[in-house]
């Protein structure tokens, strides 16, 4: 069925009033997202920090009467907030889809680097003499659209991973992992916190016809300490300054790391804390987004 959409540019202190009066009008969701652009990193555990420019969204059952709703609100802020002006907003109707069929109608076949392509396992390879990875992501992320995968997938391309071994340190949906085995790697070892990212890599690993032994899959707290010769971690600045020594540990001597779910702003703080161990290449950038290499000495 359709919905009918309400959106107000609010200011974040009074988010929870406005969330309030949303509900009481009958509203089935609430989100919030930004208004301008305005990146938050990482939050302290326990706390849920807003943009200076916030949106609130109301989503309605759509026989919800626009005028009475809109009525309704203006006169809860009123009571509420006394005769402070009330925000500016909008109200459209959004035509019910099966979401997950329009994301899947939509995402195609992608190039990384010279020889490894990224294929939906619902649509035909474009390339049968390449190195063609199926996917279906499921819940874990990593699809090669974002542009750290993106980093990621084109600088395992780029290497020589021949009977290397490889950790993937949050796997997400395994893409990095099996890219690298389909690229050469003899083993890799998958780590991630999410079951559904551990099952989803499985999944994958069997829909490319590999072996369930080139491919252990662990929790954090199970994977065991071993080095490898490559490791590729895209998560957040937060975990990879806080893993380092333990990420280090598990690369070999004079074997290679690839680090991204990073913003440029966060490369001097991964660059000093990893530089401890390894020598680092100059960074990487697309669309804000980097990705940092290196060697371990």
């Amino acid at each position: 069925m359709p919905w009918l959409q309400l959106k107000m540019e609010i200011k974040p202190e009074l988010s929870e009033q406005f969330e309030d009066i949303l509900l009481a009008a009958g509203c089935a969701a609430v989100t919030y997202e930004d208004s301008a652009d305005q990146p938050i990193f990482e939050p302290d555990l326990g706390t849920t920090p807003l943009w200076q420019h916030t949106t609130i969204t109301g989503l309605f059952a759509a026989e919800h009467d626009l005028q009475v709703t809109e009525e309704f609100i203006q006169q809860a802020h009123k009571q509420i907030f006394d005769n402070s002006p009330f925000p500016p907003f909008k109200a459209e109707i959004l035509e019910d889809k099966d979401w997950e069929r329009e994301w899947m109608k939509n995402y195609h076949p992608m190039q990384f680097g010279k020889r490894l392509w990224i294929c939906p396992s619902w649509r035909d390879v474009p390339d049968p003499k390449a190195v063609n990875l199926m996917l279906d992501p499921g819940l874990a992320f990593g699809t090669g659209t974002h542009p750290t995968t993106a980093l990621c997938l084109e600088w395992l391309d780029g290497q020589k991973l021949d009977n290397k071994t490889v950790t993937d340190y949050g796997c997400g949906s395994g893409i990095l992992g099996i890219a690298s085995l389909l690229l050469g790697a003899t083993h890799v070892t998958s780590v991630d916190i999410d079951p559904q990212a551990l099952q989803a890599t499985r999944d994958n690993l069997q829909r490319n016809k590999l072996p369930n032994k080139l491919m252990d899959v662990y929790l954090p707290e199970n994977a065991p300490l071993i080095e490898t010769d490559v490791l590729v971690a895209n998560i957040l600045a937060g975990p990879l300054t806080s893993l380092a020594p333990v990420l280090a540990q598990r690369v070999r001597q004079g074997g290679l790391i690839a680090l991204s779910g990073l913003l440029k702003q966060q490369a001097e703080e991964i660059q000093n804390t990893y530089g401890e161990w390894f020598d680092l290449d100059p960074v990487t950038e697309r669309e804000e987004w980097i990705r940092i290499t290196g060697r371990k000495r």
